[in-house]
């Protein structure tokens, strides 16, 4: 058991007595600073509202507060990530982590920390084909699909736009070889051609060179798999002034508005891009008012699977019936397989009433229905988004 005790006065002006409160820790390991530190919040607040629903339905395991400190990985920097978990699990104490946010993160965070420490992370953001393969222990989830899967769907995305030649450029990290090399041999599979595949590294304030190499090709398309704020914001505003390009298409790293701020409305009015979405089913719906409630956008890329994610957790640690970090993950794959009784988002006193009971539940959130293979991998859908009046739209689910 790794709780930890907080002592509060019952009344302050009498000063008598002590309340005792249990608090039961869950991590948020994710990227504050650096490339993607516009879509964090969101994905954080997410986070949090799963916390807050905890709370506010009698607290996990006896009564107990669920508490969520947090670090930062920068998204790019493996030391910071691997510092940023060596604190939440060795001086916070936390059971498990949500995270981290960029894969990169996350695989040096687990190698380094999180696995030999038997600590499960659930990514609700980091999408590499790598994570699949990583010699895990059964300790790394994540709640969206992986990119060897949003590759071929933006790939066929494309193609059926009558785009069949790009020149792509990604960013030089697990998350950005991954999703290319991905997206590269689908689109060459479905007819289209790749006229350049070429690797940048991120954190450069020029990328000339880069884009006067993709240009060289031929090719009005440009496909740019990095971050946001990153050096994928900085290539679409140089491949701009080079008057080269005709469309842009980007992944889920670029789906943030401020993005479109950075670069301009008009430059970016009509980009296509892919990101995971939420299914049609009775938990998005649900998770979607509870977020509008406290002014959270449902929509918000990867909010919906941090929430899934830190729910998840949650309910693993109150199936187990202790925050332990010892054999947590089976609880995890527990609480959301099928069969059991169908917990949806914000349905924690449910959940705890019927584990109390001995009985089986089936966690089906935000995102779908999490049913974690031997990988901790889950199925998932991908949406199409769009720059329209001057924000990223969803314009609906691509087959």
């Amino acid at each position: 058991m790794i709780k930890k005790t907080l002592l509060g006065v019952a009344t302050a002006a009498a000063l008598v007595g002590a309340v005792q409160a249990e608090e039961v820790k869950i991590g948020f390991l994710g990227g504050f600073t650096g490339p993607i530190e516009s879509l964090t919040p969101p994905i954080y607040d997410a986070a949090r509202l799963a916390v807050r629903h905890v709370n506010g339905q009698g607290g996990i395991l006896d009564g107990d507060i669920l508490v969520m400190p947090s670090a930062d990985t920068t998204c790019v920097d493996s030391s910071a990530a691997t510092n940023g978990a060596d604190r939440l699990i060795n001086s916070e104490n936390v059971t498990a982590i949500v995270g981290a946010l960029c894969s990169g993160a996350t695989i040096a965070a687990a190698n380094n920390v999180g696995i030999p420490a038997s600590v499960v992370m659930i990514s609700p953001a980091s999408t590499s084909p790598a994570i699949t393969e990583m010699d895990d222990n059964d300790q790394v989830f994540r709640t969206p699909p992986s990119d060897a899967y949003q590759g071929e769907v933006l790939a066929r995305l494309l193609i059926s736009k009558g785009i069949n030649d790009a020149a792509v450029t990604y960013v030089n990290n697990d998350y950005g070889k991954g999703l290319a090399d991905a997206f590269a041999a689908a689109y060459e599979n479905e007819g289209g051609m790749v006229m350049a595949n070429e690797a940048h590294e991120d954190g450069k304030a020029d990328y000339r060179a880069e884009i006067a190499s993709l240009a060289s090709t031929g090719s009005q398309n440009l496909v740019v798999l990095a971050y946001a704020d990153g050096s994928g914001q900085t290539i679409l505003r140089q491949a701009n002034e080079s008057g080269n390009f005709v469309t842009y298409v980007g992944g889920d790293g670029m789906v943030g508005d401020g993005l479109v701020r950075a670069v301009g409305a008009d430059v970016l009015e009509g980009m296509i891009a892919t990101k995971p979405g939420t299914p049609d089913l009775p938990g998005s719906a649900v998770f979607a008012g509870l977020a509008e409630a406290v002014e959270l956008d449902p929509n918000a890329t990867f909010a919906g699977q941090s929430y899934d994610a830190a729910f998840i957790i949650a309910l693993a640690i109150e199936s187990m019936g202790e925050d332990s970090r010892e054999g947590l993950s089976d609880h995890v794959r527990r609480v959301a397989t099928a069969p059991g009784e169908v917990i949806l988002p914000g349905e924690w006193s449910k959940a705890k009433r019927l584990l109390a009971a001995g009985q089986d539940i089936n966690y089906e959130g935000a995102t779908g229905q999490h049913e974690f293979d031997d990988s901790g991998d889950v199925p998932g859908v991908i949406v199409e988004m769009t720059v329209r009046n001057g924000a990223f739209v969803e314009v609906g689910e691509v087959q």
